[in-house]
């Protein structure tokens, strides 16, 4: 949130303090003035991600290809600058804060309601002023932005603090994000991503020396105000009764002053303030009449916005343990110390907050709270991990399993959860085939038996220790979406057979699609059951990834990213088809990969039935009836068929367009002696044509005798022939187009016509229920 109305007021009251710059230039300058370092732009990751994140689809699970495609392009934009980025991310939600990000929680819980209520009305995506990230985004966007050659951080403090810190000690050029608190810590210029043009590489620089000229503060004055004005520490209802003084007494120097200048009035009462009391030593001034739990709330805030003056290293900025020393006597200090490193470096998920904090928290999914046979995905989930908590805190070899380990706190966003209290979820061991590992072991041990012991660990966690009988028989990141669709499938009663079809065909069919075959997937509509379900994966995939790192890494991170395994349009096309009743090959889009799938879903279906858990076949009804669903089933096997017969013709034309160039190039060089001693090819013609007579001339038997005896006329009919087949080829062409335009026509007509329906059957409920 930032400070409460400041960056409004500059852009409002104080437009010389907002700049407009090149960031380009500024690299440039800062290269001429200092050699021996790059221009730097440290990143706020949080900030960036609806900047990032413009693919067309995102209600349905996002679409991961193409999301790492433009975060690509975004970084080269900046690299062909010669400008270095640094990014990062929130690692922890200190309590300080939690009042501020409970109450935003709860603000995107009643979007998330409108999305679902619109999509239930209207069959279809809202608009962008309902829009919500994709669940797991910044989760996996710091392991992009790292796959991608890029330095990433995890914060392990308040992430604002750590990117000014950094900024300042390394002497980066700026600050990217969209938060106003960076104007108030005397560090790098704060740059807007919200007004950044990357084509330009142009954006707004928020001048903090210029506010301080015009409101008539220093810079070492700007917490105070803050915190005044109200920020994420100290809520803007606490001092609500100190802005109301102050800009009662602005208004008596100045009757006209209107109200959204209460930064000004703010402004004038911290200078009388201090000026009153040169000496102060303390950060909330003595004449500041307030109880004393405002003034050390005051306190607190102002505290989070000074800088450490000594340079030191950003890892002995932040206490080693937030939460104490109660998991000591339960972790090894070197597990404490690499599992901070990775945590620090984005090479982990949730081991550092389960072992450092003892918490964990996760922001809003794409959830129903009407949906009543679907589980929220913190419940489907709690399971996996409560095993994942005791593999880390029975960590030592000599630990007794009786012993009873300490309550993780867990802030989970779900339809249901109030959110006035963490809650208190316990350790459970999982179940393991051979002995208990130890966590030293997993993290610090070599050899097979090591390996063979952590895919043993991971695949224990989900309770589908058989699935590791397919590692190195198939692709990991399939090897890891069969794991999460059988734990899925174990813990989600409700879930059908056409449910496992959907999530394995698309696993399996993603890896044959590029970014722009998935953004031109057509939808006919859109169902808020697989909507949850798509959330509900990717999710899983988070889990999958904090499992990893919690059994010592048996799968590379890598196979675990949803743009292996996921694409949000792809998997509601496979689910609209699956509850279709369409055949395994229309499902797999007639590619080679069918005995996998079938292999997938045998071993799943081995899996369940060793558990007592039995898939069964169960088509959900949607807002299509039988007939428009095999409608739809139909016409998307028409659209399969037609792209093939496209590409075999495109393939065909292209062989032949080669032939033709190689025949004229090889006219081109022909001379009066080859072909044993033949004529020149204007001779030949001229000689065809004096002994054409006009019978010859009249069909098509006579042009072949005459063809028999000159090389030329054979050469003009193959031409011929082909000229007539490439016009054939257009007219297939053309027509095989005009079909693909008409289905698409028809689609988008059934949809009217669907949604029409739709509404008449809801007004005609509500006319009832009146």
């Amino acid at each position: 949130m930032g400070v409460k109305g400041l960056q409004y007021f500059m852009e409002r009251w104080c437009p010389e303090s907002c700049l407009t710059v090149n960031l380009g230039d500024m690299a440039r300058q800062q290269i001429s003035s200092d050699t021996t370092t790059s221009p730097t732009l440290v990143v706020d990751g949080m900030a960036c991600l609806r900047h990032w994140y413009t693919c067309k689809d995102w209600v349905c699970g996002g679409q991961w290809k193409e999301y790492m495609s433009i975060l690509r392009s975004w970084i080269e934009r900046f690299t062909t600058a010669g400008i270095k980025l640094v990014f990062f991310f929130d690692g922890v939600v200190e309590e300080k804060k939690r009042h501020e990000w409970v109450k935003r929680r709860r603000r995107v819980n009643g979007e998330v309601c409108k999305v679902f209520c619109y999509i239930k009305l209207h069959g279809e995506q809202p608009g962008r002023n309902l829009f919500c990230l994709p669940s797991g985004l910044a989760t996996f966007t710091r392991f992009a932005l790292r796959s991608l050659g890029q330095e990433v951080f995890s914060s392990v403090q308040e992430a604002d603090y750590e990117i000014a810190s950094y900024a300042r000690r390394h002497g980066c050029m700026g600050i990217l994000g969209q938060d106003s608190d960076f104007i108030i810590f005397d560090s790098a210029p704060y740059l807007s991503v919200a007004k950044l043009h990357l084509d330009s590489l142009t954006t707004v620089l928020y001048d903090r020396q210029r506010l301080c000229q015009a409101i008539g503060l220093y810079v070492s004055q700007l917490p105070l105000l803050a915190c005044l004005l109200g920020n994420d520490v100290v809520p803007e209802e606490r001092m609500q009764t100190i802005r109301n003084n102050a800009m009662a007494a602005y208004r008596k120097k100045c009757a006209t002053a209107p109200q959204d200048q209460i930064v000004l009035a703010v402004s004038m009462l911290v200078s009388s303030l201090c000026d009153a009391e040169e000496n102060e030593t303390g950060l909330v001034p003595q004449s500041l009449t307030r109880s004393t739990a405002d003034r050390c709330l005051l306190e607190k805030g102002i505290c989070s916005y000074l800088l450490p003056i000594q340079e030191t290293s950003e890892q002995d900025d932040a206490p080693f343990l937030s939460s104490g020393h109660a998991f000591e006597k339960y972790v090894n200090p070197e597990i404490l110390k690499a599992c901070r490193e990775q945590h620090r470096s984005a090479q982990s998920f949730m081991v550092y907050n389960v072992l450092c904090n003892g918490l964990i928290e996760c922001s809003n999914s794409l959830e129903d709270e009407e949906e009543d046979e679907l589980l929220p995905q913190a419940v489907v989930y709690k399971t996996c991990r409560q095993h994942i908590y005791s593999l880390l805190l029975l960590s030592r070899a000599n630990d007794s399993e009786s012993e009873e380990l300490p309550a993780i706190r867990e802030w989970f966003v779900y339809p249901g959860n109030p959110l006035k209290e963490p809650q208190m979820v316990q350790p459970i061991l999982a179940s393991f085939p051979c002995e208990r590992p130890s966590l030293d072991v997993l993290w610090f041990g070599s050899g097979p038996d090591v390996s063979t012991l952590r895919l043993t660990s991971f695949f224990s966690i989900f309770n589908c220790q058989e699935v590791a009988e397919l590692h190195g028989a198939i692709e990991d990141f399939l090897l890891a979406a069969l794991c999460l669709v059988i734990y899925i499938a174990l813990q989600v009663p409700s879930l059908c057979s056409e449910d496992v079809d959907a999530y394995l065909s698309q696993a399996v069919c993603l890896s044959f699609k590029s970014p722009q075959e998935l953004q031109q997937i057509k939808l006919p509509f859109l169902c808020s059951r697989a909507v949850q379900l798509g959330s509900l994966y990717v999710r899983g995939l988070s889990h999958l990834l904090g499992a990893n790192c919690a059994s010592g890494c048996p799968l590379p991170n890598t196979a675990l990213m949803p743009w292996h395994s996921f694409d949000g349009r792809l998997f509601h096309s496979k689910y609209l088809l699956a509850h279709s009743a369409a055949k395994e090959n229309v499902l797999l889009d007639n590619n080679p990969s069918l005995s996998l799938f079938i292999q997938l879903r045998e071993k799943l279906v081995q899996v369940c039935t060793k558990r007592s858990r039995v898939l069964q076949s169960r088509p959900r009804p949607t807002v299509l009836d039988q007939s428009q669903r095999t409608r739809y089933r139909d016409e998307h096997k028409v659209l399969v068929v037609t792209n093939r017969k496209m590409q075999s013709w495109q393939a065909w034309y292209r062989k032949i367009c080669v032939e033709r160039r190689g025949r004229q190039r090889g006219r081109a060089h022909h001379s009066p002696t080859q072909d044993g001693g033949k004529e020149a090819w204007p001779a030949v013609r001229q000689r065809g044509r004096a002994c054409r007579s006009p019978a010859q001339d009249g069909g098509v038997d006579a042009e072949r005798a005459s063809g028999e005896a000159s090389g030329v006329s054979r050469e003009r009919r193959r031409s011929q022939d082909q000229d007539r087949r490439l016009r054939t080829w257009g007219q297939l062409s053309n027509h095989l187009a005009l079909s693909k335009r008409a289905t698409a026509v028809n689609v988008r007509e059934r949809d009217g016509e669907t949604r029409r329906s739709h509404r008449e059957a809801d007004v005609e409920r509500e006319r009832l229920r009146a």
